[in-house]
């Protein structure tokens, strides 16, 4: 499995992935000291916002998709989140937006990743690369997946999202079968999203499917749109670490 181009070493090793220079034979997770890591999306309430980043998870989303109710909008000022710990990855969520203008937002809230949730081409997710930031490419679930179409992106992405296809381009609430990825065969590592919730954890930290890295948070640790359980958030992560991580 490749690692991330911009992964920082110390987190690749966290999740089993390959460290710089090193490389694995097949698209599954390393076997050795590893965890999910643990992406927050949706932030966009400042005291929330900051409860959750004291817990430590390894990525922060914010949503810049103006339909969307997570909306970032001018809710948060740049230097909110500019000012969050330097060991949290700053992701941008963005649907069907403009290279620019992901870049001008990455620069002006600190952003090290987007996350893109549209119909972004390869060609679109290598520019970004290009410029020094992380991609996150997600793709929608429904009953099957389409592995050969996602082949493109691989040389451009840094992770993949798989996410439960509904009416929204992400953030519908609901689990999709995790089964139809026991055959996932490409070296891009990815995340699981859609209504992961706490009583997951359990089977999430046991789960055995190949190319797994990381899980992404959202709808089920809300009390509102944009506003985070901190307590909730807390639980998750202390069911998939470990006590050494």
């Amino acid at each position: 499995m490749k690692t991330p181009r911009h992964l920082p070493a110390d987190v690749a090793l966290a999740a089993g992935l390959p460290g710089p220079g090193q490389a694995s034979e097949s698209a599954t997770r390393l076997v050795g000291p590893s965890r999910l890591l643990v992406k927050v999306c949706g932030m966009r309430d400042a005291a929330a916002l900051a409860e959750v980043a004291a817990l430590k998870p390894d990525f922060l989303g914010f949503i810049f998709a103006p339909a969307s109710p997570r909306f970032v909008g001018d809710v948060l000022a740049p230097a909110q989140v500019q000012a969050l710990p330097a060991s949290i990855w700053k992701v941008g969520v963005f649907v069907n937006e403009t290279t620019e203008t992901m870049l001008a937002t990455a620069a002006r809230f600190g952003l090290g990743a987007v996350q893109l949730h549209g119909q972004e081409t390869p060609a679109q997710c290598e520019e970004l690369n290009e410029a020094g930031l992380l991609v996150m490419k997600a793709f929608s679930v429904g009953k099957s997946v389409d592995f050969d179409a996602l082949m493109p992106y691989v040389p451009h992405c840094d992770f993949f999202l798989f996410d439960t296809k509904g009416a929204a381009p992400g953030g519908n609430g609901a689990v999709f079968d995790w089964d139809l990825l026991k055959h996932y065969h490409l070296p891009v590592p990815y995340f699981l999203a859609g209504g992961l919730g706490v009583e997951h954890a359990a089977e999430l930290v046991t789960l055995q499917l190949p190319g797994l890295v990381g899980v992404d948070l959202n709808s089920r640790f809300e009390t509102a749109p944009g506003v985070k359980d901190a307590r909730r958030v807390g639980q998750m992560l202390a069911a998939l670490r470990p006590p050494h991580s």
